[in-house]
């Protein structure tokens, strides 16, 4: 049953906020504009669909009147019929709109791809894992830039950092964090056998200054030259930073950019994702294992999915989802993998948000 009473006191605020935005006192600060302003956003969608839902009602009443009218009975039945779907449609849209969003759903992300069990053919994979990335974060209007790469010597990725920027990226990535498996024959294997290997992806919420203070006095840095990439001009200048957080034993090494003031940037940014990634695993840990067992835990201790080359199919585990487009996944076509997967953490919320109602 739908909290009418919730969702009217919501539309109420929307319409406030219409009128303080027109106020001369509202548009001239700034931050009360830009508070304001990501309030109505968020309330949008919701207060259309319940104005769509209130029409309905409405049209469902006059539909009802009609079915007296002998003439017109059987066009009402089916006006009603549609009316009745349309409802239900609504009713389960407000019903996911109502649920509380994670904070960190529209935040830039920190990807990051590593190499696990599998040696050069674990790398490869991660190499793949990462075009599989960068071709959907271009299918969405998204911006990925390299901030840290160690390649491997065969061609593959030891480790990859990234940040993503654009749309609801957190929102759609959030579920890719885990080990990822592949199974295939490896283009040195001269048998023809098939091998196992994984690599892990991690997926971090950009987090600022102000969210995550970090102490210098825990900060060990050293600068180094920077090797790979980047011509003479890096690998004759000590650009590169590598950076140690005390507390944590968190390791960084930066080289991407040309400056040693650029790569401390990066650096801190990736440390501070991490922390903050950090932080959140504990409280996920406080919450109970009801909680923990829905999909977007993050663990990336999880064996999350399976890449099966000599099937042409893409199992994820989480939600026993098998697709048999191998081939167009790894292009970057992710989109029906990252939709069920929201669709089952949406369905899992709802599901605990019932039980809290009784």
């Amino acid at each position: 049953m739908l909290p009418l009473d919730k969702i009217e006191s919501l539309a109420a605020r929307y319409e406030e906020i219409e009128a303080l935005l027109c106020l001369p006192e509202v548009v001239s600060d700034s931050d009360k504009l830009r508070e304001l302003t990501t309030e109505r956003a968020d309330l949008q969608e919701l207060v259309q669909t319940f104005g769509r839902f209130r029409e309905v009602k409405e049209q469902r009443a006059g539909a009802e009147e009609m079915l007296a009218d002998p003439e017109l009975a059987e066009l009402a039945e089916a006006e009603l019929a549609a009316l009745d779907t349309e409802t239900e449609e609504l009713e389960a849209k407000l019903k996911l709109l109502l649920l509380p969003k994670d904070p960190n759903d529209e935040r830039d992300t920190i990807l990051e791809i590593r190499a696990a069990a599998g040696g050069e053919e674990a790398a490869l994979f991660a190499a793949d894992l990462f075009r599989m990335y960068c071709r959907y974060a271009e299918s969405q209007g998204w911006t990925l830039e390299i901030m840290s790469m160690s390649q491997a010597s065969a061609g593959g990725i030891k480790e990859v950092i990234a940040a993503v920027k654009g749309d609801q990226v957190y929102s759609r990535l959030r579920f890719e964090g885990g080990v990822h498996r592949v199974q295939r024959v490896p283009a040195t294997e001269s048998q023809g056998r098939i091998h196992t290997s994984t690599a892990s992806v991690a997926v971090l919420p950009e987090a600022t200054e102000v969210e995550v203070a970090i102490d210098e006095k825990d900060l060990k840095i050293t600068k180094t030259s920077a090797g790979g990439a980047g011509g003479q001009h890096v690998n004759r200048t000590y650009s590169a930073i590598n950076l140690t957080h005390i507390p944590t034993g968190i390791q960084i090494r930066s080289e991407e950019q040309r400056s040693q003031h650029q790569n401390l940037a990066r650096a801190m940014q990736i440390l501070r994702a991490k922390l903050m990634d950090m932080a959140r695993a504990e409280q996920d840990q406080a919450i109970g294992d009801e909680r923990r067992s829905m999909v977007g835990t993050g663990d990336r201790a999880e064996k999350i999915r399976t890449y099966n080359y000599p099937q042409n199919r893409v199992t994820d585990h989480r939600i026993q989802l098998n697709l048999h487009k191998l081939e167009s996944i790894m292009e970057g076509d992710i989109d029906e993998l990252v939709g069920a997967l929201r669709a089952h953490h949406q369905a899992a919320l709802l599901e605990e948000q019932s039980k809290e109602a009784f």
